[in-house]
C-alpha cells in the first residue's frame, strides 16, 4: 500500500502544501497561487486540495500531515520577547496577542479543524483525520535542503528571519539523518538585518528583499563601516551578535528605530518615493556584508567538517548574489539550494522529517537531484485550454511542437514579448519555463519595455536568463548547472562593451540605459545576471523553444521573468493567464500548443483600475 504524507506551512506568510509517496515528491503549490493574494499566510486549503485531486486522493489515504514548526515554542520566544522589553513594544504585544489568543495558541485544533473541511470537500464517508505531527522551523529547512539535493553527505546552513528561536543554524545531513551543529539565536538574525534595510529603503518586509539585491549594483558600498562598527559584530568564523538597540523588530511594528534613522542622517524613505544615491549606496552596503557573512560561515564550516558538499536554504538562500559569490570562491566542491527557500519550501521539508524521522526510512539520492525541475504544480491539457478559449471567444491557433517553436522564434527575433504557459506551474519564487515571460536577450529596448509596459514594475529591475545548459560556459563565468535560477553570474567577457569614460563617470539609476554586453536585456549593471540553465530531461518543451530561438539567431539565450505583473502572484490558470496578457502590452500568448495573437483579440476599453487589486511589493 502507498504511503502518502502531507506537509504544511501557514499562519505567518507564504503557505504552501506538499505530497510525498513512498518519498518520492509528487506534488507541490504555494496557496497565493490559487487565491491570487501574494505571499497568503492563510490555511492552504486550495494548496492542499491541488495536492490531493492531482493524484486522484482523499485526505483519508494520507497516514500523516506534518506541520513545519512548533507553534507553542514560537510563542514562548514572544513571550519572553516582550518579557525582556517591557513595558516597550506593549501595543505589538497586545495586537499579537490577539491574533495568538484566536488561532495560534491552539493551532493544533485549527489545523484538525481546517483538515476536516477538506475532508467534506470529497465525495467519501469516511471521518478519518490523518496523524497530524509538528517538525520544528529550522530542522523543516534543513530537510528540505539536503533531503532532495544530490549528496549522500552534505553541511547544511540555514538562513532566514526567525523560526521558533533559531535564525541561522548549521545542520550535518548522512544518508536519511541529520544533526544540528550550532545555531544563532532570536534576535541575532541575518535575514531581519537585511529585512530592516529593506524597510528602511522603503520596500516591502518579506517580499522587497530582492529589490533591495537588485539595486545594490547601482552604488556603492560606502556604509560597510558603520554598519559593522554600530549594527553587528562579526566573528572571524562568520556567526555575528546584532546591537538590537538600533532595531524595533523584536518589540514594534516597524524593524527599525530611531537610533538607526540617526546614524544614517534621515528617516526610512516611504514607498513609491524617489530612490537616491543615498538608498543605492545603503543597499550596496548591506549587500557586501552579507556576503562577507555567508563566505566567512561557509569557510569555517568546511574547516571544522571536512564536508566537500553544502546545501542551503531560509530565506537568505534566496540571496542569488550571495550564492554567486559562494560558487566562484569553490569553497565547497559543489552546492545545492532549495527552489523553495523561504517558508514555502518547509511545507515540503516537513513532509521529509516525517517520512525519514518519525517513519524511519532510508534515503535514497537522486544524482540529479529529486524536485524534477520544481515542475510540481496544476498543468492544463490542450482540451482544458482550447474548451476555455473558445467558451470566451479568444480567437487563436493551434500548431504543433515543430511549427509553434520556429513561429515563436520568428516572434521572439522582431521584438515581441510572449507569456509562455507551459506543463506544471512550477513550485517556488522563480519562474523556470512554466509560467514566464520571455523575450529576445539581445534587444536595447527589452528591460525597460517589459518592466514599465509589461510587468508595471520598476525600471532598476533586472531581468534573468535562460540559457541551454550546454551552451552556458559560451553565455556566462560560470561553470556549473543552475536549474533553479538561484546563481548570479558574470557575463562572458567576451559578449561583454567596455565603458567609455563618460559612461563610466555615470551614477545611480544613470547607469540604466548603457548596453553592457551583446545581451543588454539580461546584462546587469555590475556586468553580472541570474542564470537559469535550461536541460532538455526537465523541460523539454522551453528547451526546444530556445533551441529554435539559437538556430534562427546563433543567441542559445532568451530573457525569462515570471509570467504577472507587479504585486501579483505568478499565474497558475490559463483564465490567469489570458487576463494577465490582455491587461498589460504583451504582443503573444503560448498556452501550450494555442497562440493568440494580441492584434486579433478583441479591443476592450483601456482600465487600468485593475491594477488596485494587488497590494505593491
Amino acid at each position: 500500500m502507498d504511503n502518502y504524507i502531507l506537509g504544511l506551512s501557514c499562519y505567518y506568510h507564504d503557505s504552501a502544501a506538499a505530497l510525498i509517496k513512498n518519498g518520492e515528491i509528487i506534488a507541490a503549490a504555494q496557496e497565493e497561487r490559487f487565491s491570487r493574494k501574494k505571499h497568503d499566510s492563510r490555511f492552504p486549503k486550495n494548496a492542499l486540495s491541488y495536492c490531493l485531486k492531482s493524484q486522484g486522493l482523499n485526505l483519508s489515504d494520507v497516514k500523516e500531515v506534518v506541520y513545519y514548526e512548533k507553534p507553542l515554542l514560537t510563542f514562548e520566544r514572544l513571550l519572553e520577547t516582550y518579557l525582556g522589553t517591557a513595558p516597550r513594544g506593549g501595543r505589538s504585544f497586545v495586537a499579537a496577542m490577539q491574533v495568538w489568543l484566536k488561532e495560534k495558541l491552539f493551532l493544533k485544533t485549527a489545523l484538525k479543524k481546517n483538515l476536516k473541511e477538506i475532508q467534506e470537500e470529497f465525495v467519501n464517508d469516511s471521518n478519518y483525520i490523518p496523524t497530524l505531527l509538528f517538525s520544528e522551523h529550522h530542522l523543516s529547512h534543513a530537510a528540505a535542503a539536503f533531503y532532495p539535493s544530490p549528496f549522500d553527505e552534505a553541511v547544511i546552513l540555514c538562513m532566514d528571519g526567525v523560526g521558533e528561536w533559531a535564525t541561522t543554524s548549521a545542520w550535518i545531513g548522512k544518508g536519511k539523518n541529520i544533526k544540528t551543529l550550532w545555531e544563532i539565536s532570536f534576535p541575532h538574525s541575518l535575514g531581519l538585518l537585511y529585512s530592516a534595510f529593506t524597510y528602511y529603503c522603503g520596500f516591502k518586509v518579506n517580499s522587497g528583499e530582492y529589490k533591495l539585491m537588485g539595486l545594490a549594483p547601482y552604488g556603492e558600498p560606502r556604509f560597510v563601516d558603520k554598519i559593522k562598527d554600530y549594527l553587528i559584530d562579526i566573528k572571524e568564523d562568520g556567526t555575528f551578535r546584532l546591537d538590537i538597540s538600533y532595531f524595533k523588530y523584536h518589540r514594534g511594528f516597524r524593524m527599525t528605530g530611531r537610533k538607526f534613522h540617526k546614524l544614517f542622517g534621515r528617516p526610512p524613505r516611504q514607498g513609491e518615493t524617489e530612490l537616491t544615491q543615498f538608498h543605492m549606496d545603503l543597499a550596496a552596503s548591506i549587500q557586501f556584508v552579507t556576503e562577507e557573512i555567508v563566505l566567512k560561515l561557509a569557510k569555517s564550516l568546511k574547516e571544522e567538517t571536512g564536508i566537500k558538499n553544502l546545501c542551503l536554504a531560509g530565506g537568505v538562500a534566496l540571496n542569488c548574489v550571495a550564492n554567486g559569490k559562494l560558487l566562484q570562491e569553490k569553497i565547497f566542491n559543489d552546492i545545492w539550494i532549495q527552489p523553495a527557500s523561504g517558508d514555502a519550501g518547509s511545507a515540503l521539508g516537513a513532509a521529509l522529517v516525517g517520512w525519514h524521522q518519525h517513519q524511519d526510512h532510508e534515503r535514497f539520492v537522486n544524482m540529479n537531484d529529486s524536485m524534477k525541475g520544481t515542475y510540481l504544480g496544476p498543468e492544463f491539457s490542450n482540451g482544458d485550454i482550447t474548451n476555455y478559449l473558445e467558451q470566451i471567444k479568444a480567437p487563436f491557433h493551434t500548431f504543433n511542437d515543430p511549427e509553434l517553436f520556429e513561429r515563436l522564434a520568428e516572434e521572439l527575433e522582431i521584438g515581441h514579448v510572449i507569456g509562455w504557459f507551459n506543463g506544471p506551474m512550477e513550485f517556488g519564487p522563480r519562474a523556470l519555463g512554466g509560467r514566464s515571460i520571455i523575450g529576445d536577450p539581445r534587444n536595447k529596448k527589452m528591460q525597460s519595455v517589459m518592466n514599465l509596459k509589461i510587468k508595471y514594475r520598476e525600471s532598476f529591475r533586472p531581468f534573468a536568463p535562460s540559457v541551454l545548459e550546454e551552451d552556458v560556459r559560451n553565455q556566462f563565468e560560470m561553470n556549473a548547472k543552475s536549474p533553479y535560477m538561484l546563481f548570479v553570474a558574470p557575463v562572458k567577457k567576451e559578449l561583454c562593451k567596455k565603458m567609455t569614460e563618460e559612461e563610466d563617470k555615470l551614477f545611480g539609476i544613470e547607469k540604466l540605459n548603457i548596453p553592457r554586453s551583446s545581451l543588454p536585456a539580461i546584462t546587469h549593471v555590475d556586468y553580472s545576471a541570474r542564470v537559469q540553465t535550461v536541460s532538455k530531461t526537465t523541460n523539454p518543451r522551453y528547451y526546444k523553444l530556445i533551441s529554435a530561438f539559437k538556430r534562427k539567431t546563433g543567441c542559445p539565450t532568451i530573457v525569462n521573468t515570471s509570467f504577472n505583473v507587479r504585486g501579483e502572484p505568478i499565474v497558475c490558470t490559463p483564465q490567469d493567464a489570458y487576463r494577465c496578457f490582455m491587461r498589460t502590452e504583451m504582443d503573444v500568448l503560448v498556452l501550450q500548443n494555442q497562440i493568440l495573437f494580441k492584434s486579433e483579440q478583441p479591443k476592450v476599453m483601456r482600465d487600468e483600475t485593475w491594477l488596485q487589486e494587488f497590494e505593491l511589493d
